[in-house]
């Protein structure tokens, strides 16, 4: 796969100086991503604690502390595998924050909602009927569940459109929509088996959801970040709707096939091998693939603006491969004081530039990328003078 921009794209503007001047370049427009992250916790925070306020009448508070710290553990390993995928090109705090809060609150309040809605309507149109088991895992909750967790993820998109280049962003931000419902689901689970069936029935659950399927929302959810994604690298407007509603149908499925495989094996454990843990391995490899990409794009575009004088040889080495940035955080740690800070924020802007760039170079670019592109050249020239002052 070849990263060479279309012959309209124009080069980056050549470095006016062998050392990068120090200047200031046009302020950036603020547009609406702080805001939008702003009102966004604040609102998936009222919601957190209308979840929770449920939470703690129907469960009572010892029975979902209980739960809330065994829901922890699947959470950590979820987290840590994000903070992986994550690590090459880390997204902003609060777009982070506000997908987890997402998840676990506004995700879950859609789908408790619903399921009293599908309640009060079998209590009305059959007195004294229960809704189909079955029919609610297979076909209820993998499309009401989806679907909230995937409007999570196209906010995101729509109010972030800097911060969403491609397939491993959208992957970023549906695991951790995904993981803030998950763990939340977890919390209900695992209370309800502690006051149905105490410590065994309790253990039983924790084994199946905390150790045995962690990653299950995020492979759902993931399809839905991984199509918006890709339409987002594609140009992103109106277009990115359909590979939403596309990636939507394949987490639906997956969601449905993976419950249905629950609900109806007769050997749950010969299923989960043959099945559910090939997908988990596709799954790995995929992340595999798309983090080189990202490796690939960083290293072609980065040596762009190097031929223009922006970087030496050796810092396009250091700042566009895993090797290099390794040795660059070892040196910083060494210095004295220790710069290990200031590598972090060169090696994250030069980064950004370099998918920025990436947007430019293959049409998909607006007037306010060009001047993210002039504001991160300026943040790379002050990131190289405080670290070699």
């Amino acid at each position: 796969m070849t990263f060479a921009a279309p012959n309209s794209a124009p080069d980056p503007a050549p470095n006016p100086s062998p050392t990068p001047p120090i200047w200031t370049a046009p302020p950036k427009p603020r547009g609406s991503g702080m805001v939008f992250a702003i009102i966004g916790i604040v609102v998936t925070g009222f919601v957190g604690l209308l979840v929770l306020a449920y939470l703690a009448v129907g469960l009572g508070v010892p029975t979902l502390l209980i739960g809330s710290l065994l829901a922890l553990v699947p959470l950590a390993m979820v987290l840590l595998a994000v903070r992986w995928v994550d690590r090459w090109e880390p997204e902003p705090r609060w777009a982070l924050w506000f997908a987890f809060l997402w998840g676990a609150a506004v995700s879950v309040a859609i789908a408790l909602i619903v399921d009293l809605g599908v309640q009060l309507a079998m209590a009305f149109a059959e007195p004294g009927g229960a809704p189909d088991e079955a029919l609610q895992a297979v076909v209820q909750a993998p499309f009401v569940e989806e679907v909230a967790k995937g409007i999570g993820v196209l906010l995101i998109f729509a109010f972030s459109r800097s911060h969403f280049d491609g397939p491993v962003d959208g992957l970023v931000y549906a695991a951790t929509v995904a993981a803030g419902f998950a763990f939340t689901e977890n919390v209900l689970y695992f209370g309800e088996a502690f006051a149905e069936g105490g410590a065994e029935t309790l253990g039983a659950t924790f084994v199946v959801r905390g150790l045995f399927s962690p990653f299950a929302h995020v492979l759902f959810t993931a399809c839905t970040g991984l199509a918006i994604g890709i339409g987002a690298r594609r140009g992103g407007g109106a277009g990115v709707v359909g590979w939403f509603l596309l990636g939507l149908l394949g987490a639906i499925a997956l969601h449905a096939l993976w419950n249905g495989s629950l609900t109806f094996a007769d050997d749950a454990i010969g299923l989960y091998l043959t099945v559910q843990v090939p997908i988990f391995i596709a799954a790995i490899g995929l992340t595999v693939l798309l983090r080189r990409q990202e490796v690939r794009v960083t290293r072609h575009r980065l040596a762009e603006y190097g031929a223009a004088g922006w970087f030496s040889p050796a810092e396009v080495e250091m700042l566009a491969t895993p090797a290099g940035r390794r040795q660059a955080k070892a040196w910083a740690k060494a210095q004295t004081p220790p710069r290990i800070g200031v590598m972090r924020k060169l090696i994250t802007d030069a980064t950004h530039l370099a998918f920025t760039r990436q947007r430019i170079a293959t049409g998909v670019a607006s007037e306010r990328t060009i001047v993210e592109e002039q504001g991160l050249l300026a943040a790379v020239v002050e990131d190289r003078r405080v670290l070699l002052s």
